[in-house]
């Protein structure tokens, strides 16, 4: 079963790297300590000793493993070699090309890769190239949403394709209980990742406002309203605030770059305005107008009811997963 883990971990459930600092040391260890996967997110530009720190604090945190995932839209290259030199666990990528020589350089290094990818094609180029295990993420994902199928389409055919090379599938997109977790394994996924389940718990670092709407909040829409300017063809899934439900027919010519500044935040130790229409969550060190900010959200958004620790989280998924199996699959 799925929840006997996966990687080398105890559990098969995986935190995502929840931008652009959401999934800090803190939410990280947390999952860690309690035998999930807790992934960072780095950087979308290169400050390779910014992100040595925060290896390194999240290692102060935990003496478990953990990974750190990046963003290959954007620049990496300092980045890279800095999570390699630290080996942590995990690289973890996403919206860009996974080369050979990546893989290369992070097996040498002893770092597992573990691409997220959003159709048959892209998984079948990264299984080419040797990767550890495949992050299968459906169109019901929140965040940036890279294609357009429904994991109980795409997950059994990445399946089927991986299966006799020994690469394990882990299922992403509308994920935040037991149910979630036990259809993805009926799939023939080995483990579940989940992000907006995990965004809506104590120790993330997005914001109090942002956390209240995701348990207020049950419905979601794929757009790209949100970032144009800064990230084009990137399309996202996000929460119907009373904003985005005012402007979500925004004319395509429209973007964030030259609208009015409402709000500020800290991101990674940076300063950054954040103007109308950015495609930046509000973190905890956001200020301004906080309802009027992008907040991502997966379609399972309906079934969160409370902000939980995260290791809470961990603990009901396998506990949940296990009783439901033994209940109602098992004769």
């Amino acid at each position: 079963m799925g929840w006997r883990g996966i990687l080398g971990f105890e559990y098969g459930i995986v935190q995502a790297p929840l931008g652009p600092d959401i999934s800090g040391p803190e939410l990280v260890a947390a999952v860690a300590n309690a035998g999930a996967i807790g992934i960072l997110r780095a950087p979308d530009w290169e400050c390779p000793d910014y992100l040595r720190e925060l290896i390194r604090k999240t290692r102060s945190l935990t003496d478990k493993p953990f990974g750190v995932g990046i963003v290959l839209a954007f620049p990496h290259k300092e980045n890279l070699k800095i999570i390699l030199e630290e080996k942590v666990a995990i690289l973890q990528l996403y919206w860009g090309e996974v080369t050979q020589d990546i893989v290369l350089e992070a097996h040498e290094a002893g770092v597992k890769v573990v691409p997220q990818i959003g159709s048959f094609e892209e998984a079948k180029r990264a299984a080419d190239v040797g990767v550890d295990a495949i992050i299968v993420q459906g169109h019901e994902a929140g965040g940036h949403v890279i294609g357009h199928e429904a994991i109980i389409a795409l997950v059994p055919r990445v399946v089927d394709l991986v299966a006799s090379r020994g690469i394990p599938v882990i299922a992403a997109g509308g994920i935040v209980d037991e149910r979630g977790y036990v259809a993805a394994l009926a799939l023939g996924a080995q483990g579940v990742c989940l992000g907006t389940r995990f965004l809506a718990t104590e120790e993330s670092f997005a914001h109090p406002i942002y956390k209240r709407k995701l348990v207020e909040m049950n419905e979601t829409e794929y757009t790209d309203v949100f970032g144009r300017a800064r990230w084009p063809g990137a399309p996202q899934r996000v929460l119907k605030t009373p904003f985005f439900m005012e402007w979500r027919n925004l004319p395509s010519h429209e973007n964030e770059a030259n609208q009015p500044v409402i709000g500020h935040t800290t991101i990674h130790g940076m300063e950054k305005e954040i103007r109308q229409f950015a495609g930046t969550v509000p973190n905890k060190t956001a200020r301004g107008d906080i309802e009027s900010m992008v907040m991502y959200a997966g379609e399972g958004v309906g079934l969160i009811h409370e902000i939980l620790p995260a290791a809470q989280v961990v603990n009901r998924l396998v506990e949940g997963a296990q009783i439901l199996i033994q209940q109602n699959f098992t004769s």
